[in-house]
């Protein structure tokens, strides 16, 4: 097989050992890495519920290892590899259960990569424990590292986060339910296409979360084709690598029929630093506010007068609209953006609406 060429290579499945594969794409050349890799669950001989049927568990071939050191070797072999094509402002997401994740975690560490949280997904539907020895398995743990230690120019969309959580910060503890009824995809005799599918609803919350438009994500387990159905739907790019013949059929298949969101409805809050920064001048300038024109506070007790190079002036003070808003109520500073309002048709309206105004011309 040639070296693959990522040029043209977006949003498609490639079939083959993942290690390899990842060793063929170009170096630095994906924003993120989501990885949903075997568990290792050693499972040991039918799992039966109280009525002697047989549960659907994970038995897959593809999640057995001889030992420990053979699963860590396996680890290490596929992190370094998700490493190398990662771009230096890259992240990785891992998520696993308590049968890997630990080790998963160690040599994430060993490798050079910096963690930044490690989240719990708390399944709101989980598969109860039927052997009544242990608690019920209730949870899965995904890690979320940056590619090095000190980086800060990874993504995280913070407002879009708190967004999705009603205006709250976004915990490190999500409640989800596991993936079920119409979205668990089929085989031809009914039973689970792939044992171990995840949610889109997890896969929606960590893309909007830590990518952009037009990202690159790359799926080294792509399974049934979660990580890119979402990206396609979110406007991002994916490349998936899948052993399984009939995995890939059925990712590509589920794929082709995502229908993409339009342009406006990706669009997503964005946070107030990473805003571009418009002096009050400009709005000046543009005769939006022009010389002369009186501002006042919501509640019409303070008053200034604008000035033809953006400043303000009230009875015994100049200065710009932050200063003469903190003067005129005795505090050290001000907003001068959100305190000060201009008249319009009898009504009062922030000078921030102008702001905004001059920012979407910009972007």
């Amino acid at each position: 097989m040639s070296s693959f060429d990522v040029e043209g290579g977006f949003d498609r499945v490639l079939e083959g050992d993942c290690v390899e594969l990842m060793q063929r794409l170009p170096e630095g050349s994906c924003d993120l890495v989501f990885a949903d890799p075997p568990y290792n669950l050693q499972l040991e001989g039918e799992l039966r519920r109280p009525d002697n049927s047989r549960v659907d568990a994970v038995d897959d071939s593809w999640d057995r290892f001889a030992n420990f050191e053979d699963y860590d070797r396996f680890t290490r072999a596929w992190l370094k590899a998700a490493r190398r094509v990662l771009k230096d402002t890259g992240a990785i997401w891992v998520i696993g259960s308590y049968h890997n994740i630990f080790r998963v975690g160690a040599i994430l560490q060993d490798l050079g990569f910096w963690i930044l949280n490690d989240v719990v997904w708390r399944k709101s539907n989980p598969m109860p424990n039927f052997r009544g020895r242990r608690y019920t398995n209730a949870h899965e743990t995904l890690i979320w590292a940056a590619k090095a230690r000190g980086g800060k120019n990874y993504t995280f969309n913070y407002e879009a986060m708190k967004s999705l959580n009603d205006d709250l910060q976004m915990r490190s503890d999500w409640t989800l339910p596991i993936c079920a009824g119409g979205e668990r995809l089929k085989n031809a005799d009914g039973g689970k296409a792939h044992s171990t599918q995840k949610p889109e609803s997890l896969l929606h919350r960590v893309i909007v979360g830590s990518t952009k438009r037009g990202d690159v994500i790359l799926d080294p387990f792509f399974g049934s084709g979660t990580t890119g159905a979402v990206a396609r739907r979110l406007g991002r790019h994916f490349i998936g690598i899948e052993r399984d013949r009939d995995y890939a059929r059925i990712a590509r298949e589920r794929i082709a029929a995502v229908q993409p969101v339009d342009d406006e409805a990706l669009e997503v809050v964005r946070s107030k630093r990473g805003e571009a920064r418009i002096p009050f001048g400009w709005v000046v300038e543009r005769g939006l506010l022009p010389p002369g024109t009186t501002l006042r506070d919501a509640a019409r007790r303070h008053a200034a007068k604008v000035r033809a190079d953006g400043s303000l002036v009230c009875k015994d003070a100049t200065g710009s609209i932050h200063r003469i808003a903190a003067h005129v109520q005795g505090l050290d500073a001000c907003n001068g953006w959100t305190f000060w309002h201009y008249d319009f048709n009898g009504t009062p309206v922030s000078i921030d609406v102008l702001r905004q105004r001059l920012r979407a011309e910009l972007t």
